[in-house]
């Protein structure tokens, strides 16, 4: 499902500069895996990277699903990531990203209205069972923070993605409502096989939750810069 090998991203010079390098990074369809490190570390570059919103400056080879993402990048078929980005990919944000102005189930279903599919029953399945059924006719502003980030797993999973990405889903959450929130959104995930990588600074909870451990390090450079590379965890 993903594939990078050589791939490398920098932003900013000299004590600015932060360049994250994936040497290798495999996963098979249907796997689940943690990206565990501090704030600043790359976790959300990466992300970014997978996430198609983003292009690297090097790839020797980045490949989602069979797609040549790195010549995508290079040729700039925009339109043709675009259209990958919205049918592949659901994406959970640390803020949770809802709409203010659309209620739950408007939020929920909006991903499927944008590439035209039917209702299918598929919102209030997921509403049920990430357990906002009852909150269907509210607003966002209504809503707690854990039932909020409820809504936005159930939006990224409304149009049967192959990959979900999750940045720091839980982090606002204490622990209780944490646990709840990844175990429902890796429940729901695990029933529709989609591949999810998951962005968290709690290893403990990635473990718990029988995620694989990719954890992000960062070395400071001579020139003030910084570079953080993936490493498997033990």
């Amino acid at each position: 499902m993903i594939n990078l090998s050589g791939v490398h991203k920098t932003r900013g010079q000299g004590a600015q500069r932060y360049s994250l390098q994936v040497e290798r990074l495999h996963m098979a369809a249907g796997e689940r895996v943690a990206l565990v490190g501090p704030s600043g570390c790359g976790k959300s570059t990466l992300l970014d990277l997978l996430a198609l919103v983003l292009a690297p400056d090097s790839a020797e080879g980045f490949a989602l699903g069979g797609e040549d993402i790195a010549g995508l990048w290079r040729q700039r078929a925009l339109d043709r990531l675009a259209a990958l980005r919205s049918r592949q990919l659901g994406y959970v944000l640390q803020a949770g990203g809802l709409l203010g102005f659309l209620d739950v189930r408007g939020n929920i279903r909006l991903p499927r209205q944008l590439l035209g599919l039917s209702d299918d029953g598929s919102v209030e399945r997921l509403a049920q069972a990430l357990d906002v059924h009852d909150q269907l006719g509210k607003k966002p502003a209504a809503l707690s923070l854990g039932q909020r980030q409820r809504v936005s797993c159930a939006r990224a999973l409304a149009h049967a993605p192959a990959l979900l990405l999750a940045d720091e889903p839980t982090a606002a959450l204490d622990p209780v409502n944490a646990g709840r929130v990844m175990q429902l959104l890796l429940h729901e995930a695990g029933q529709r096989q989609v591949t999810c990588v998951i962005a968290t600074h709690d290893e403990q909870l990635a473990r718990a939750a029988g995620l694989r451990v990719l954890r992000m390090a960062c070395r400071r450079d001579a020139d003030g810069g910084v570079t953080a590379t993936v490493e498997q965890a033990a």
